[in-house]
């Protein structure tokens, strides 16, 4: 991932400015270590800090148009660009880099172009001919991105909020899906699929649909210049990831230019879940497996950096950035730029041990819809921010745009769990081939494990007592009064909304503001994590009611394969005549 800072239409056209907005765009060189750019033109300033993935020879940024009228800085990978190129015959490219076709399509369409772009991004475009700008986020919100306004009416754009709270009077997170126009002076959604309203879809689910749809959502990811890995924790989700890449590598791009040989990379506790699924996966498809080891303490230690990094105070955020960022590091030393993984699947498939709880399709759909909506709050800041902390950049196949409208075009009453109906059938189901198998069958039917449980039980343990001895009871009865929004449940949540509170200060000019609801935390999932009618305090996936526990006493045992052959009969009889009483 790239860093991406604007600031636009600023009454202060100095040099002075210019060194602030790179001095503060330094602030960024985590996410793009490998060049920064800065644009100036009248009162705008456009600053890119370069990860090198694609094009390493010319894309560096800021990238033009033919007559350098347009300027755009970007952050993300535009897959579809070859594509695009081809419907701008009478363009000229001065580069081989995917984003500089946005350049182009505004030139082409004017604002309306931006679903024509399949991929993830953030950028701020800026026509100097009128000195207009346009700033847009992807679909699900993979890319980082905030605004802000100044006292001087200025615009602030950023990827990362520690470049703007100390200049703006105003911030707040850039919606997913949506796009600023300095011209209409609002904002308005470009991403509206059919899911969005969260009526209940009626598409009958097709197993091939599904296996040929992801298929592809992997393959366009493998476009890189620059060597990839995959993260394999050993559960479904990922180890499908590094399974369809082993299958297809050879026939890319990237497997002819960098060869078939794939890295894949797992970290836990000594002797955790995820360790031992992820060598067996490993060990199956062939990959050059890297296995890192962290013990408590190494976690403990990281923790004000981590959350310096996501930029959030949020428990399950915080719980599970700790291992990303830990192997990040880690990754990155060993010469990898991108990697591959399974983040995603669980919100589309309705994937958490919780939905076994779903009392019917309907809410069960609505919830799916929620989590994909608050995906940019939570699991996408972890995945984005604490990878980019160390120059990598993570890439998502569940949550490609395509893929994403077909799963959530299927008839939930496909993917309800329940006492016969293991989470995420649907998927297990589709990849389920025995003449040429993905993965082994107690691999491709193991139980769901959360992150923040399957690097290691003890782990949320040690970080509870951690932040035992740092908060003491009194404090606890005084939250509500030192925190009075987003207060504080717990002595984890506390101690780390204080290191939050330490690392970003509240300004003293922002007084009269509230500051929560502007900062990149925003509200706490543990408040919102789970509906009703899962009746759960703590979103830790082992703590779901009681169906960790008891589906590893049934369903993750030798008996595994019995217990899918009688259900995947029953539901396939059901897919081709209809929803018919199979699950």
């Amino acid at each position: 991932m790239c860093g991406i800072l604007a600031c636009l239409w600023c009454s202060d056209d100095s040099a002075a400015k210019r060194a602030r907005i790179i001095h503060l765009a330094q602030r960024l060189k985590h996410r793009g270590p490998d060049w920064i750019g800065v644009f100036q033109h009248e009162g705008n300033f456009l600053a890119h800090q370069r990860l090198a993935v694609v094009d390493l020879t010319s894309g560096d940024q800021p990238l033009f148009n033919e007559d350098n009228s347009i300027a755009v800085i970007a952050n993300g990978e535009i897959y579809n660009h070859e594509d695009l190129r081809k419907q701008l015959p009478n363009h000229k490219f001065r580069t081989n880099s995917d984003c500089e076709v946005i350049a182009h399509l505004y030139e082409e369409y004017g604002e309306n172009f931006v679903d024509m772009l399949d991929g993830i991004f953030s950028f701020v475009l800026l026509d100097t001919r009128t000195n207009n700008f346009l700033v847009a986020r992807d679909a699900i919100g993979i890319t980082s991105l905030y605004i802000g306004w100044a006292e001087d009416a200025s615009c602030w754009v950023s990827s990362e909020y520690k470049t703007m709270h100390e200049d703006c009077e105003h911030y707040e997170r850039f919606q997913p899906g949506t796009l600023y126009s300095s011209k209409d002076k609002g904002f308005r959604r470009w991403y509206n699929p059919p899911w969005f309203s969260e009526a209940i879809p009626s598409t009958p689910y097709d197993p091939m649909l599904l296996r040929t749809s992801l298929e592809k959502a992997v393959i366009k990811r493998l476009m890189t210049d620059v060597p990839f890995g995959v993260l394999l924790s050993g559960g479904l989700d990922s180890s499908l990831v590094a399974s369809i890449t082993a299958r297809y590598l050879a026939d890319t791009k990237a497997g002819k230019q960098l060869g078939t040989t794939i890295h894949s990379f797992c970290i836990g506790l000594e002797g955790s879940p995820d360790l031992k699924a992820g060598r067996e996966v490993a060990n199956y498809l062939g990959t050059v497996h890297h296995e890192f080891h962290f013990t408590p303490q190494d976690g403990i230690d990281a923790i004000e950096d981590v959350i310096y990094h996501i930029e959030s105070y949020e428990l399950t955020t915080v719980r599970s950035s700790i291992p990303t960022y830990l192997i990040s590091r880690k990754i990155k030393s060993h010469g990898i730029k991108v990697v591959l993984s399974g983040e995603g699947s669980d919100e589309i498939f309705g994937g958490y041990l919780y939905f076994h709880k779903a009392p019917n399709k309907e809410e069960a759909h609505q919830e799916m819809c929620r989590k994909i909506k608050a995906l940019h709050q939570y699991d996408c800041l972890r995945a984005n921010k604490a990878t980019s902390a160390w120059g990598l950049e993570a890439r998502f196949p569940y949550l490609d745009k395509e893929f994403v409208n077909v799963v959530m075009n299927i008839d939930p009453d496909f993917k309800m769990s329940g006492h016969r109906r293991i989470e995420k059938w649907i998927l297990r189901n589709a990849f389920d081939d025995k003449e040429r198998p993905y993965l082994p069958q107690h691999i491709l039917w193991r139980q769901k494990e959360q992150m923040s449980d399957g690097v290691g039980y003890n782990w949320i343990d040690a970080l509870r007592e951690h932040a035992a001895k740092h908060v003491t009871d009194k404090m606890m009865l005084n939250a509500a009064r030192t925190y009075p929004l987003h207060t504080p449940a717990t002595k984890e949540a506390y101690y780390y909304r204080m290191i939050f509170e330490k690392i970003f200060p509240k300004q003293p000019a922002r007084q009269t503001i509230p500051w929560e609801p502007t900062v990149a935390c925003c509200t706490p999932k543990a408040l919102h994590w789970v509906p009703e009618w899962a009746n759960n305090l703590d979103p830790s996936g082992r703590a779901a009611w009681g169906v960790h526990n008891a589906a590893n006493k049934t369903l993750v045992t030798a008996d595994v394969v019995d217990y899918t052959q009688s259900t995947k009969s029953s539901a396939n009889e059901a897919a081709k005549n209809g929803l018919n009483g199979h699950h």
